[in-house]
This record gives structure tokens, sequence and C-alpha cells, in this order.
């Protein structure tokens, strides 16, 4: 099993392979989603004080806070799976 990482900002580092969406907080149904997994005690916030721009949601519900722009966490999944991809180490 090849586990594959993303930088989220601020040195903190997520496992992409349980990444289920990368999406922005403006909404009100993800605000929803943030405050229930406070609740759960299933929220963990990687923004160090700064305003949240990308909500990450994992295939274990957790949900991750970012300082970083959904569009550059994206930016950094599909460049990693590019250089994995290009180099041949996803066997």
């Amino acid at each position: 099993m090849n586990i594959k990482l993303l930088n989220i900002g601020f040195g903190n580092i997520v496992s992409a392979n349980k990444i289920v969406a990368i999406v922005s907080p403006e909404s009100a149904p993800i605000k929803r989603i943030i405050q229930e997994a406070r609740e759960r005690g299933m929220l963990i916030d990687a923004t160090y004080g700064r305003r949240t721009r990308a909500v990450i949601v994992t295939d274990s519900d957790h949900v991750i806070l970012s300082a970083v722009q959904p569009e550059t966490v994206a930016h950094r999944l599909e460049t990693k799976e590019e250089m994995i991809d290009e180099v041949g180490f996803d066997e």
C-alpha cells in the first residue's frame, strides 16, 4: 500500500489517500459540517489562528480546517500524483 502525504500548510500533513473532499468554508452546509464535527470531537484545526480557507473532509469523518485555498491544496494533490506517476513509485 502506497501512502501519499499532502501538505495543507504550515508544515501540517494529511494522508492524501483518506481525502474525500476539499471545499470552501463559505456555504451554510459546510459551516454546519464544521460545527457538527466540532461537537463530535472530529474537527482538526490546522489554521494556526488564521482564517479558514479550505475544509478537508476525510473518509473517517474527520474535518480538517486549513488556511490554504482549496485550489492550492488540490493543485498540490494533483502535482504529487503526477510526480509519482512520472517516477513510477505508484506500484
